[in-house]
């Protein structure tokens, strides 16, 4: 084989993955490693970047040792990473504390004092707003959980540590400066410190009056390149511990909501893609910049030139079923001596497949770490609706999974109304895409037709590997939709529909009795 082959970088917030990827999209090796969730007493969640970078060299070690055969056809490294997470770095490149990551919320009071005005929405100034959205397309997110909030907590509450701060860098920044020891953010990277002026998407830079009204010093932040620009080579330190050249190429890579896109081969204008994974979200590339902010819904920078991705990001999905297997049910009882497979998700898919649509009346809302869209609401919480003695653990599985596919469906409202157009067909990508069942429901409850893309769990790797074929002159966006493969096509079960039409009425009453509740108990 002479096909040019990519080490695809898929940083996760429960994991570091790396495959080999060729060009067209086939996946020769693949490797993983755990990764820690720290929670801090004072509320905050973040992780350490010298586990990431330990857990990448540990996997792509072995990843390259058990394919030594494709080694000397390795081009490029690109990355797929998590996004609005914030590290800050000396000028040595060395992290001066943990990444706070995108679920913490500690930065909220700093960023509505810092945006409060005379006339506030929702605690920033009302002019303010306007002039984020109208430069931006969006504005920092006043839960304080993008970069923006991120970085006016370690101004005001750790001083020495911004003081020594040369650049502030998220997740996907840090693991390439680690690689080329150049200080870039990229494209889309940079969009939520929402301190750029988007309007042209193939030429952001930044603004010198946003930044002025964030209050973060302009030399702490980094240069930016487009996601498909070549950074550097790999550092001839790196390249020799993995066994590469040091010709290696670096190519910029991107987030994972604008990598999965492209894994998903949703690239054409209005196609969206769903994924499922700790998080959840639909995107759907649009050539137009817009935002719609009472859904908390906008278009933003990605990977594809002239285009922007409109984003609808929902806190938890998977997340919600890795809560379910590790406080709830993940004991060494029947549920798992039973069990055909050593994997805990196939154990839920085989007990779903056996409960009727409806869960026995059974609805949890999947809101466990608050709510970014159609609501963004910090304080709602998961709830458990409607048991009663003649329920079981098995409804309460299925519950599950069907209340994730409901509160996708509250999203589509918006995310149609945005696109201006219906949409009847979705690409489905991410971990939970594994799963036909959960296909099924999600096809059963949207009224669409689900697309499950081919092993949907190597998406976002995919969509690194094809964004780092773009950097290299291999291929272009246009040839990627060709390159992806359908596994099946799951089309909605009209029984079952009527049937989550009175579910998803019932679950969106359940939003609006209880905010007011969830707001007195976690305000």
């Amino acid at each position: 084989m002479t096909e040019p082959i990519i080490l695809a970088v898929d940083l996760g917030t429960s994991g570091m993955k790396v495959a080999l990827i060729t060009v067209s999209g086939k996946v020769l090796g693949w490797e993983a490693e755990p990764l820690k969730l720290m929670l801090t007493p004072d509320g905050g969640v973040e992780q350490s970047p010298d586990e990431w970078w330990a857990a990448f060299l540990s996997a792509s070690k072995r990843l390259i040792g058990k394919n030594q055969a494709s080694a000397s056809l390795i081009r490029a490294v690109c990355c797929s990473t998590q996004g609005e997470g914030t590290i800050p770095v000396d000028k040595d490149g060395n992290a001066l504390g943990n990444c706070i990551l995108w679920m913490d919320m500690r930065g909220a009071s700093h960023l509505k004092k810092q945006l409060g005005g005379l006339i506030n929405i929702d605690g920033a100034d009302v002019f303010k707003v306007l002039r984020f959205v109208s430069l931006t397309g969006g504005m920092p997110n006043l839960a304080g959980k993008d970069p923006a909030g991120h970085m006016l907590l370690i101004r005001d509450t750790k001083p020495e540590m911004y003081a020594k701060t040369h650049k502030f860098l998220n997740v996907l920044d840090y693991l390439n400066l680690r690689l080329t020891g150049e200080f870039v953010a990229s494209f889309d990277s940079i969009v939520t410190s929402w301190v750029t002026d988007n309007r042209n998407p193939n030429e952001l830079h930044y603004n010198d009056g946003l930044i002025s009204m964030l209050g973060i010093d302009r030399a702490k932040l980094p240069d930016v390149v487009a996601c498909s620009a070549v950074i550097g080579n790999l550092k001839a330190g790196v390249a020799n511990v993995l066994g590469l050249s040091s010709d290696v190429k670096v190519v910029a890579g991107s987030i994972d909501n604008t990598a999965a896109a492209i894994g998903a081969g949703a690239v054409e204008d209005f196609h969206p893609h769903l994924y499922i994974g700790t998080s959840s979200w639909i995107t759907a590339h649009v050539p137009f910049k817009k935002t719609d902010i009472g859904s908390s819904l906008a278009s933003i920078p990605c990977a594809v030139p002239d285009k922007y991705l409109l984003t609808a990001l929902q806190a938890t999905a998977g997340g919600n079923l890795t809560f379910l297997r590790d406080n709830i049910i993940y004991h060494k009882d029947e549920l798992l001596q039973e069990a055909d497979v050593p994997d805990i998700f196939k154990v839920l898919d085989k007990i779903t497949a056996r409960v009727p649509a409806g869960a026995n009346g059974v609805i949890y809302t999947p809101w466990i770490w608050g709510e970014r869209a159609p609501v963004d609401d910090k304080t709602v919480r998961a709830g458990l609706y409607n048991l009663s003695l003649n329920n079981n653990r098995e409804d309460i599985i299925r519950a599950f999974l069907e209340g994730i596919a409901l509160n996708t469906k509250w999203l589509m409202t918006p995310v149609e109304k945005f696109l201006g157009k219906k949409v009847d067909s979705i690409n489905i990508v991410g971990g939970g895409a594994q799963s036909d069942v959960w296909c099924q429901i999600f096809a059963d409850v949207m009224d669409v037709e689900i697309k499950q893309v081919a092993e949907p769990v190597y998406a976002n790797a995919r969509g690194a590997a094809w964004i780092g074929a773009v950097g290299l002159g291999e291929i272009s966006f246009n040839d990627v939709p060709k390159l992806v493969k359908i596994k099946q096509a799951y089309n909605p079960n009209n029984k079952n529909r009527l049937l989550y039409d009175e579910r998803f009425d019932t679950f969106k009453t359940i939003y609006k009795q209880m905010k007011g509740v969830y707001k007195k108990l976690n305000g």
